[in-house]
């Protein structure tokens, strides 16, 4: 069996990168085949469960968050809560706007699903920007919990994403 760095640089050869997609001049980095590999989706998720065990609940964000933190919750034994985008939760506990790089979109948190008090860690696929991280910091905030820090599979830091999260710690496995 081989260290978790050398298991988490096998598992990062998996990620493709799909040049102009969705528009033109972006460059998209596909984590699915890691997701597909049972070997390399585990490693991520051990690696990312270690930052969220001092948490009373890890917080997912649409889409591929969900299937990236929902693991990570189960392996650090805490429960998982979903951040939406607009118009997907019967009862919203807070809603935030918030900027992306070509418009702006709203998340929202599920009512009765995180105590004020509570601690939060906050896991997502790609940091990039910065935005929905930051948006979904501040709706955990907004409901009374504390966040934690971040955990995320792969942060671009050529667009500076951490700066729009000043304060908080942010743990990524890989940067590109």
């Amino acid at each position: 069996m081989t260290d978790l760095p050398e298991r988490l640089a096998d598992a990062f050869r998996l990620i493709r990168d799909v040049p102009d997609y969705p528009t033109p001049g972006v460059l998209f980095r596909d984590i699915t085949p890691v997701l597909a590999d049972p070997t390399a989706f585990g490693t991520v998720v051990e690696a990312m469960a270690e930052h969220a065990r001092s948490a009373d609940v890890v917080v997912v964000v649409e889409a591929r968050g969900f299937l990236v933190g929902a693991a990570v919750a189960v392996a650090a034994g805490v429960g998982v809560v979903p951040v939406r985008k607009a118009g997907k939760l019967p009862r919203v506990a807070a809603r935030r706007d918030y900027e992306l790089e070509y418009g702006t979109a709203t998340l929202e948190l599920p009512e009765g699903c995180i105590e004020p008090g509570a601690r939060a860690y906050v896991v997502d696929d790609v940091l990039a920007t910065g935005g929905t991280l930051r948006a979904s910091c501040e709706l955990i905030e907004q409901v009374g919990a504390t966040v934690t820090g971040i955990g995320v599979l792969l942060e671009l830091t050529a667009l500076a994403g951490r700066d729009r999260l000043p304060g908080r710690s942010v743990h990524s496995l890989l940067e590109g």
